[in-house]
């Protein structure tokens, strides 16, 4: 859906403002100006992003239907003395003060909570399993146990400390950040959903640790609720803490090492889902981050829900969050003490502003509605091994219908009976529930200029590019992303994006600005470190195109297959050189839909998870997939004639099998026509080479499974399953440094994410001793003829 962008794109309170304060001056800025065009869509049009799922939410999507009108953006850093009641010289100077305390902050006092938690069964039980206290004696050793998470109980909101924590962060971002763009479009609905009665939960995904502190404070500025912040870092500073704590932020407790071991910890999970039950009881917000790629943060969810379940709490309004970074942030906190923290807050101080920040407030919706309704199903999940591995050993032409189990997103909580769920259905439903936040939170996350030339520099001109090109490829990839209702963080002309991009980019790309040549050529740093952070902005657009990039790749596998079977066809190219297509490349394949969109099916299982809605079927997105092919012009449909006998994988399967319910007969339009259908590779110039930007996409996941496949045969399995990770990537990273080239494969998720498929898979098993998972091959992939299989199975994705 497309809305009309009031203003200029120049008004802070209605569109974003332009990006050139702040920039640094290159020297090649006016060939860039001289050589470029506006685009005719920027500032006309804007999406509308962040609206419910029809599907699995219909009544909280219909609160909103007809409110479309476009309330523009605010940006936190720019506050003047018209937002204070005062006017006047010295009001200027000191109008940050005065705005945040004129804020309005919902306090929330402890009271009672201690009491309550500690009166709960769920702490009780918790208690007597934990202290096995002879029949009589006094329960003060039970008590005792709770000492470490009293402080978590007892956290609040003080509304004096937020005030000043939220005028701190001010000044402290205004250092950092160039901007922080708030979108007001669904601001009314959070507002509306508050008076309501339904306590708010915000979900964002973990990318810095800015974020836990950026969702308060927007929400702070607009009236609303502050939230109490689940915060997965480890401090040990009792001052900090104490600090943190009195403004509603809930750290791990000082007693744990890690997130995971507090999750697996009883008493804790018994006090912290007591805690959420009264947090909620209370009428509190709360905030969540979680990871796209282990799932962790997603057991509050659960809890959540599993409250909901037991009638402990009538309903909750879910709210995904995009945070957009102009840069990949740099502002992690590793989970040590108090001292890295501190270290990092004084360095925020000296450090010049670089970079924008996108918030994005999606529509509330139901979590009641969504378990309740049955819309959002789990009936056709299946191991990953049932899925693929009967196609990859036994090289079956057919698939299996289904959808991917990812059951290790939520922890198994063994010591946490009140927890576990009665059945799969229901813990399956849990995990949709998680990846269907990841996916909405992804969705409604803007896409940042740097991250529409980190794309194109990584997956279309990665052996480098003159400015005048990138200029008009910005252009047309911003088109596309308009076109697929994705919103984008920036405003302004075109020179002004381009410079402010390269001028953020600079440290990861060589620049050669020469005087023999017209333009600047720009190519990406060839670094381990530079290609990993364009690779981590390039992934908000590979998210929107992904659709086409399975597509791709199922095309490409199908062209492998054509080659190898030794099949004639028609190639014609002035030249191909490496990864670069020059000239004319004419492919004379007809590719039959039933094949085309089995390789598409078969990829869509080796996806990392939040990358696919999860309320829509494997088989329709396939379908999509390759019809967005040839709604972007790559393939042309084609009719087989029908004196041609072929036989339909989908129509065998019953998958399309369907007719009118007011007519008994079969239709002209029916079904039967799929069968007819052919695919053929458009001949225009630009075809191959969108072709492949598009399969670049996803090169970097598939080849790291392949090489972490490689790798199985150089380790000495059983390994715990931390050193089993460190070893793979370690393996990945010299590969790469081997290769001189594929860097984007070498990152730590790209091993976590290829390990995870290896288990799913059953190529890798895991077995406890002793408390430790260990990790080893699996005897069926110990086989050096099944590995090869496998290799060949993912590498048939990769174009090249």
């Amino acid at each position: 859906m497309m809305v009309n962008e009031k203003g200029d794109g120049i008004n802070n309170n209605t569109s974003l403002p332009s990006i050139q304060q702040n920039r640094p001056a290159l020297s090649w800025e006016l060939k860039i100006k001289k050589r470029v065009t506006v685009p005719s869509c920027l500032g006309i049009f804007r999406p509308v992003m962040g609206q419910c799922c029809h599907q699995c939410t219909p009544n909280s999507l219909s609160k909103k239907l007809g409110q479309n009108s476009f309330l523009g953006f605010r940006n936190l850093l720019s506050i003047n003395e018209t937002q204070t009641r005062y006017r006047g010289w010295l009001v200027r100077r000191v109008c940050c003060v005065l705005y945040v305390s004129g804020c309005k902050v919902y306090g929330s006092p402890v009271s009672d909570r201690l009491e309550r938690v500690c009166q709960s069964n769920r702490v009780k039980e918790a208690l007597a399993a934990a202290h096995k206290a002879p029949e009589g004696e006094d329960s003060q050793g039970q008590h005792s146990l709770l000492s470490p998470l009293l402080s978590l109980i007892n956290t609040c909101i003080s509304p004096g400390l937020i005030r000043f924590m939220s005028w701190m962060m001010l000044k402290m971002f205004a250092s950092v950040f160039g901007s922080i763009q708030v979108n007001r479009n669904h601001l009314p609905a959070l507002h509306k959903a508050t008076q309501e009665g339904s306590p708010l939960v915000y979900v964002y995904l973990r990318q810095s640790a800015v974020d836990c502190a950026l969702i308060p404070l927007a929400l702070l500025c607009h009236s609303l609720r502050t939230p109490y912040t689940v915060c997965p870092l480890h401090v040990k500073s009792s001052f900090l803490r104490s600090v943190l704590e009195k403004v509603g932020v809930i750290l791990l407790p000082p007693n744990a090492a890690t997130e995971l071991e507090a999750e697996m910890d009883p008493l804790y999970s018994a006090v912290m889902t007591s805690l959420v039950r009264e947090l909620l009881h209370e009428g509190q917000a709360l905030s969540v981050g979680v990871s796209a790629t282990s799932g962790h943060g997603g057991q509050w969810l659960a809890i959540i829900r599993q409250l909901i379940k037991e009638g402990s709490v009538p309903d909750v309004s879910l709210v995904p969050v995009g945070i957009s970074y102009d840069c990949a942030a740099d502002t992690n906190v590793k989970e040590a003490g108090s001292q890295p923290v501190l270290q990092w807050l004084s360095l925020l101080l000296w450090k010049k502003p670089a970079g924008s920040v996108m918030i994005h407030l999606s529509q509330p919706f139901s979590l009641k509605e969504m378990c309740e309704s049955g819309r959002c199903r789990v009936d056709e999940w299946l191991p990953l091994q049932d899925l693929l591995l009967p196609v990859i050993i036994n090289n079956r032409s057919d698939s299996v219908f289904g959808k991917r189990r990812m059951s290790w997103l939520l922890p198994t909580l063994h010591s946490a009976p009140e927890l576990e769920e009665k059945s799969h259905s229901d813990r399956d439903l849990s995990v949709a529930i998680v990846l269907h936040l990841i996916f909405s939170a992804a969705s409604c996350t803007a896409v940042m200029s740097t991250s529409l030339v980190s794309s194109l520099l990584l997956y279309k001109h990665s052996k480098g590019v003159s400015t005048s090109v990138l200029c008009r490829d910005v252009a047309w990839l911003l088109e596309e992303l308009l076109f697929r209702n994705r919103d984008v963080g920036f405003g302004g002309t075109l020179p002004e994006i381009i410079h402010y991009s390269l001028a953020l980019l600079a440290p990861h790309l060589i620049i050669a600005a020469l005087p023999s040549r017209k333009d600047p050529l720009i190519v990406p740093r060839p670094s381990t470190a530079s290609v990993l952070h364009l690779s981590a902005l390039a992934q908000k657009v590979t998210h929107t195109f992904i659709l086409e990039a399975v597509g791709a790749c199922a095309v490409s596998a199908m062209l492998c297959e054509v080659v190898l079977s030794g099949i004639s066809s028609r190639v014609r190219s002035d030249g191909v050189e490496g990864e670069e297509v020059k000239g004319d490349m004419e492919f004379d394949v007809v590719l039959g839909q039933s094949e085309l969109t089995e390789k598409a099916l078969q990829l869509c299982h080796l996806l990392p998870p939040g990358i696919m809605p999860p309320c829509q079927s494997t088989q329709s997105f396939a379908l999509d997939a390759v019809d967005s092919l040839v709604r972007c012009g790559i393939l042309i449909m084609e009719e087989i004639p029908r004196d041609i006998h072929i036989c339909d994988f989908w129509k065998r399967e019953g998958t399309l099998t369907w007719t009118a319910t007011d007519d008994p007969y079969h239709s002209d339009s029916d079904c039967e026509d799929q069968d007819l259908r052919s695919y053929k590779i458009s001949q225009p110039k630009q075809c191959p080479e969108m072709l492949f930007f598009l399969c670049r996409m996803l090169a970097g996941h598939l080849r790291a499974l392949c090489w972490t496949t490689s790798a199985l045969d150089m380790m000495d399995s059983p390994l715990p399953e931390a050193e089993f990770l460190s070893q793979i990537h370690s393996h990945l990273c010299d590969t790469a440094n081997q290769k001189k080239q594929h860097y984007e494969s070498c990152s730590e998720e790209a091993a976590h994410t290829a390990v995870r498929t290896l288990i799913d898979l059953g190529v890798l098993l895991q077995t406890r001793q002793t408390g430790t998972v260990f990790l080893g091959v699996s005897p069926l992939f110990q086989l050096s003829e099944n590995r090869e299989k496998l290799q060949r199975f993912v590498s048939q994705y990769l174009y090249n």
